[in-house]
């Protein structure tokens, strides 16, 4: 494992965004805090303040929601508009973010800490395809005509039809600044809502530099609405406001329970996209190198900051050893350092916040007898950097084990019995996503059939696409993101009823 510095240089647009404090964009304007408030952003592969960030708080989230209002109630986008001009708008987006690309991709590295390389090939051309997924939405929402089963069914002309739900506010996470932006905003603007969109405290830059872009597009006033802050003030103003008539939440099941409490005042829809503790499962069918690179890549890619990273690793006992010892020799090899460098494969957490959690997880798990085989700590002394570890010798009953790390952390166990896997996996309060590895094309479908998760990856992991719907079962979430399925949390359903 080595380290790598610095080595390509930041562009003349991103040091010149980075300059000066960056404001909110509420109706169409930008706008400082009401409480003239700044927030630092932070680089995490140094520690280093890199920006300021106006801090919204209540006033903001409520002069935010009353631009969203009026935008939908008095203003052109849900009145007037035709779908096709809206799905025009956001193919414009698209186009804006591609020609944007290299700026975005190094605003992500720089904030959230990833590899320049896969922001590039994966973060930004992601964004940019989901807003043109969903600009192809925006005039396919439809109804459908009832044919009523009463016996004078022919005195009746009956249908349906699906409105956009209103007001929406989004909550969005760090690990995928600019990409789960897009996964919120797209659905939601497809369908007609207006928004108000909260990025994470840590990460709000490429949201902050999208919201340019959407003026830049021409989206009217008031129909998209950003205001950084932190989830303790302007995330929970933005969950409990009244005049708001849903709230989309992306983040830890703990915050996502707060977020379900706070709605309840006008018991306005919700949508969560929760956490995971998600089982990779190899038989001793699988060619062991596809399923070891496999392995890797379901727990490191992203840092393991991703919800529903391969943190459970079952591997088949005949093939226990030599799998796990695969994957730490995988681990071994991954360059850590800063994103810029063409050579990191894997940079730092986002925060020193996380740095504590996963390291705590670490300590945890070793006291109570957990083995490392690669990692087992921090990395350097410098930024908030992690070793990738691979851990054996783990009991159910371990926090490593039940709870969400959100690092580069695996928990490998054997089993013996194919018949005991099924439980074995479902041995969490989570649902979100599950990895098969075998050759066996009939053992792959029952099991998937079987596993209660929102997600089942049979011979891959980590494949996302804007068409493939995303979400989990149990305390994993409510609701899906992505393909057609995710426009049901952005529409409401009206039944109309005609006598002839």
């Amino acid at each position: 494992m080595a380290v790598s510095d610095t080595s390509v240089s930041v562009a003349p647009e991103v040091l010149q965004f980075l300059s000066q404090p960056r404001p909110m964009l509420i109706n169409g304007q930008w706008v400082q805090a009401a409480s003239s408030k700044h927030f630092p952003v932070y680089n995490p592969a140094t520690g280093e303040v890199m920006a300021q960030v106006a801090e919204g708080d209540k006033e903001d989230i409520n002069r935010a929601v009353q631009a969203a209002r009026h935008a939908f109630d008095s203003g052109p986008w849900h009145t007037t508009m035709s779908p096709s001009m809206r799905g025009r708008l956001m193919t414009r987006l698209a186009d804006l973010i591609e020609q944007h690309a290299e700026e975005f991709a190094q605003l992500e590295s720089l904030d959230n800490g990833k590899p320049l390389t896969i922001a590039r090939v994966a973060d930004i051309p992601l964004a940019a395809d989901l807003f043109r997924y969903m600009a192809g939405w925006a005039t396919k929402i439809e109804g459908n005509t009832i044919p009523l089963s009463l016996a004078n069914q022919n005195q009746y002309f009956t249908y349906t039809q699906r409105e956009p739900i209103g007001v929406v506010g989004q909550i969005i996470p760090w690990n995928f600044p600019l990409l789960m932006a897009a996964w919120k905003l797209g659905p939601a603007l497809a369908a007609g809502c207006t928004i108000i969109l909260k990025p994470a405290e840590q990460t709000p830059l490429s949201a902050l530099r999208l919201g340019e872009l959407i003026l830049e597009a021409g989206f009217p006033e008031g129909v998209v609405n950003i205001v950084p802050g932190y989830g303790e003030t302007a995330g929970a103003a933005l969950a409990a406001h009244p005049d708001v008539d849903k709230v989309a939440f992306t983040g830890s099941t703990e915050v996502g329970k707060l977020i379900v409490q706070a709605s309840a005042g006008n018991l306005k829809k919700v949508s969560l996209e929760l956490g995971g503790k998600s089982p990779n499962i190899v038989f001793k069918d699988m060619d062991l190198q596809t399923a070891i690179a496999g392995a890797a890549n379901a727990i490191f890619f992203n840092h393991g900051q991703c919800c529903s990273a391969g943190s459970r690793l079952y591997v088949e006992k005949p093939v226990f050893d030599q799998v796990v010892e695969g994957v730490a020799e995988q681990a071994k090899k991954i360059t850590l350092g800063s994103g810029f460098n063409p050579a990191t494969r894997m940079g730092p957490l986002v925060s020193d916040e996380q740095l504590a959690r996963v390291t705590g997880y670490l300590q945890s798990g070793i006291e109570q007898g957990a083995k490392p085989l690669s990692g087992g700590g921090r990395f350097g002394d410098q930024g908030y950097f992690v070793e990738p570890t691979v851990l054996v010798n783990a009991r159910q009953d371990m926090k490593v084990v039940q709870e969400e790390i959100f690092g580069p952390v695996v928990v490998a166990q054997s089993f013996q019995d194919p018949e005991e896997i099924l439980p074995v996996a479902h041995d969490t309060i989570y649902g979100l996503a599950a990895g098969i590895w075998t050759r066996d094309i009939g053992k792959a479908h029952r099991l998937a059939a079987s596993l209660r998760a929102g997600t089942v990856w049979i011979n891959c992991y980590n494949v996302f696409d804007a068409a493939l719907p995303f979400g989990g079962y149990r305390q994993s979430g409510w609701g899906r993101e992505m393909g057609h399925e995710v426009l049901k949390n952005y529409t409401e359903v009206k039944s109309v009823c005609i006598g002839l």
